[in-house]
């Protein structure tokens, strides 16, 4: 399990807002929290068969993006993808951080001038609003296990 903070924004401050759960105050709590619930199940389906421990954030960034909206506040981005998919990135007080951005291996992406995401219409996609559900419920249940604290 990784100890440091690679996400993209990882560097920088949002202000801190009052916990829905407990400890989850800011991105870089989120972050080592689902270090600890990101899993096969919670990654899209076409992609699964190359999900592993070792690039736990891929295929998570959609659910992660809004789960960390339904915490955090601010917007859900999307970056254009050569492939014509759009990969999710947080938005939060013209601060900009993407949870997920490591299973590009290092490969920069373009951050700038990218289009809002609707909810409704990613949740209308394959299984995302169940992934989203299963999401929220181990991370709820890892930060009650722990009581707050994310390095457990």
């Amino acid at each position: 399990m990784q100890d440091q903070l690679d996400y993209y924004g990882s560097e920088r401050r949002i202000p801190s807002v009052d916990p829905v759960l407990p400890g989850i105050r800011t991105p870089q709590d989120l972050y080592r929290a689902l270090l600890h619930c990101w899993c096969a199940e919670t990654c899209a389906p076409r992609m699964r068969g190359q999900w592993s421990q070792d690039n736990p954030t891929w295929g998570q960034c959609s659910i992660t993006s809004f789960l960390a909206q339904d915490l955090l506040g601010g917007v859900v981005r999307g970056v254009p993808l050569p492939d014509g998919g759009v990969h999710c990135f947080n938005e939060v007080g013209g601060v900009r951080f993407d949870l997920t951005s490591e299973q590009f291996g290092g490969r920069e992406l373009d951050y700038d001038d990218c289009p809002e995401q609707i909810r409704a219409a990613h949740f209308a996609m394959d299984t995302k609003q169940e992934r989203y559900l299963l999401l929220w419920k181990l991370l709820r249940n890892y930060v009650t296990k722990n009581g707050g604290d994310q390095s457990a």
